[in-house]
Order: structure tokens, then sequence, then C-alpha cells
């Protein structure tokens, strides 16, 4: 067996693994979005996996393996459960933050850790929350104050945290979540992503060491670390994209098992239904073009992450038009779809005992993590005038 087939048996059983774990997280599914809070059974399946360790390069003890088949992964995990791969996206977006934003040393050893010990990463990164403040007290660097939207904290190993120094600068550094002074609130109440843990993070006096804090971030003349942008967007196109997977899939089987016919139909199976049949097709449609989008995006992303610190405002810029044209299609149809399944299911699949809804729940609440329309207006401006979109925690 060649190297190049090698790479291809991994894999596959790496997607095995990944679809059995997204079958054994299916069968609770609607029960957990009831319940909402922290899943940590399912977390604790993560863990023993070994998929917390998938993107980390071999030589650090990963699996060393390429964003394409990372977001396949994240993707299989969001059609079973969207707050489940969430959380596995944004462990993937803060443990590989580190590589973009810490020195050789820091990374390498972020990385090491994580395979060994089978970390899971939080985030307290919120680029527009500024009530967590950075001071120097008695020759020490002490956090104190409150960050909101937190995905992953709650049951994590390390965070990600970013903070206000006094001369306005960002301190970003990395955390382990259990230090004293660190409280995890369980105050996420969000009508859907139940289960992401994105409550608040309370610092109370909180130290950093020296070897914790990434100063490459600083490096603000360098393109290659605005990337983390793109990662966390593609991320969510991921999430938002089998959200509508899910949702069509899981709808069809209910028309064809339990949705009968209209009366005046002339059918003797809804699937004959030509209003359904166009329905679905209509869906089908839009749901193949948010998969071509969506494998341009990604292998331009891809194609940057690799020119590292070659990257070039222009190369970054392109890619940030391909994502957000991925992205922007992606959560429309995921909208769409996972509101109009209702009208082929019919009104008994309004019954709470489905909770078919958690689709369309789930959806507008990742779909409102950045509006749309800025997306929309970054696509106008470079159709209109080559115009590449700002380099923001968002673009």
């Amino acid at each position: 067996m060649n190297n190049t087939q090698t790479i291809a048996a991994s894999q596959e059983k790496i997607l095995e693994l990944a679809n059995q774990l997204a079958k054994e997280f299916s069968k609770t599914a609607v029960k957990r979005d009831r319940e909402g809070g922290t899943p940590l059974h399912e977390r604790n399946l993560l863990r023993k996996s070994g998929l917390l360790a998938f993107p980390i390069p071999k030589e650090y003890g990963g699996y060393g393996a390429d964003w394409p088949i990372v977001f396949k992964i994240v993707n299989i995990i969001a059609k079973a459960d969207s707050s489940l791969a969430h959380l596995l996206g944004y462990h993937y977006l803060t443990i590989c933050s580190t590589f973009l934003f810490g020195s050789t040393q820091q990374y390498k050893t972020f990385y090491k850790e994580t395979a060994a010990q089978q970390l899971f990463w939080g985030n307290a990164f919120n680029p527009r929350d500024s009530g967590l403040k950075a001071v120097r007290e008695n020759g020490r660097l002490m956090l104190s104050g409150t960050k909101s939207f937190c995905s992953g904290a709650t049951d994590s190993d390390r965070l990600l945290v970013s903070a206000q120094e006094e001369n306005g600068e960002v301190l970003l550094c990395v955390l382990p979540t259990h230090r004293a002074g660190i409280v995890t609130e369980d105050n996420w109440d969000g009508f859907g992503q139940r289960q992401t843990d994105s409550g608040s993070v309370k610092f109370e006096g909180v130290i950093v060491y020296e070897e914790e804090i990434l100063h490459k971030a600083a490096e603000e003349q360098k393109v290659f670390p605005t990337v983390r942008t793109h990662l966390a967007q593609l991320m969510l196109t991921h999430l938002l994209y089998g959200i509508a997977q899910g949702a069509l899939e899981e709808s069809k089987a209910y028309v064809k098992a339990h949705t009968k016919p209209w009366l005046s139909s002339d059918v003797e199976a809804a699937e004959q239904d030509p209003y359904i049949i166009q329905q679905y097709g209509e869906m089908s449609l839009n749901l193949h073009a948010c998969s071509a989008l969506i494998e341009k995006a990604v292998a331009e992303f891809d194609h940057a992450w690799k020119k590292e610190d070659a990257l070039t405002k222009q190369q970054r810029g392109e890619c940030g038009v391909a994502i957000a044209m991925a992205k922007t299609f992606t959560a429309k149809t995921a909208l769409h779809i996972t509101s109009t399944i209702f009208d082929g299911m019919g009104a008994r699949a309004t019954s709470d005992q489905y909770k078919f809804d958690r689709y369309w729940r789930n959806a507008r609440t990742i779909s409102l993590h950045d509006p749309v329309a800025y997306k929309l207006r970054d696509i106008g401006k470079w159709y209109l005038s080559s115009e590449l979109p700002p380099i923001t925690p968002y673009s």
C-alpha cells in the first residue's frame, strides 16, 4: 500500500468513526435539546474517540488531518446534532489559533498536551465584548471581568481568552479552565444550539503567566494570523450545512413513513404529490449549490493556510469572498429548508415528540452570529469594484 492509499484508508476509518458517533448522538438529540445544559456524556465520548487531536500534526501526537477532512467531520456531526458539532468545531478553532498567534514553542506545547491528554478547548475570545480587563498589579498580570458567548467553556480543559489591556490593546492568552478565579456560568438560554455551553465566563483576579500570552497576536503587519476569521466562518458554515442536511433527510423519512396525501391530490402516497415533489426538488437543488460553494471556499482556505506567512492581503481577501458566498447562501438555504420541510410533512409533524423545530431554531441562532447583510455588502463591493473585504474578526 503506497502513501496515498494509506492516507485514504486512514481517512476512511476516521469518517467511519465520525458517522458512528453521529449515529449515537442522534439517538438522544431530541431529549438533550429539551434539557439543554452541558452534554457531559457526549463530550467524554468525543474525548475518548481521539477526534480532539484530529488536525494536530502527527509529530505532536495528532492525526495531521488537512482542513477539508476536518470540516467534513464537523459536518457529519452537525447533521446529527449541531450543538455537539459546534463544540467540536470551536475546539478545533481555538487549539489551532495557537498556531496562528503563538510562538513555535507555545503551539508545540499546546498541541502535544492536547493530543496526549485529549484536552477539550473552550472559547472566551468574543472580539466585541470588552468586559474583560487585563491589568498589572505588583508585577503580575491579572484578568478581571466577564466574557460572554463563551462556546464550549463549560467542561473544557483550556480556554482561549481575549482581554482588553489598559493601553487599549488586546491581550490573547491560553489558560487552564479550572485556574483559581475562573468561573464558568451556566447562563446560556438561547432557543437554539442549546448544548453549546455558550454562556459567560467570569474572571476574578485571575493570574496570567508570561508563557501563556500569545505574543504573536500583536504582530499586526502579518496577514496569516487573520485567517482565524476565515476558519471561524467556515466552521459556522459547516454547522448550517449539516443542519440543512439533517432536516431534509429526517423530513424525507417522515413524509415517506407518516404523511398522508391531501384529499384532493389524486395520488396514493404523499411522496407522489406534485407540490411536495417540487418543494423537495428545490430544497435538494439549493443544498447541492451549498455543497459546491462550500467545496470551493474550503479549497481556497486550505491553500491560504498552507501559505502561512507568505499569504498576501489579496489572497486572503479573495478567500474571504469565497467564504462569504458559501456562508451567506448556506445560511439562507438552512433557514429556508428548516421552515419549508413542514409544508411537506404536514400538521402532525409539529408534535413536540419530534422536535423538528430544533433544526430551524439551531439554524436561526447560528445565522445571527454576524449579519448576513454585511456579507452581501462584501460580496457586492468585490463584484462591482474588486474591493476586498476589510480585515475584521468577522470578515
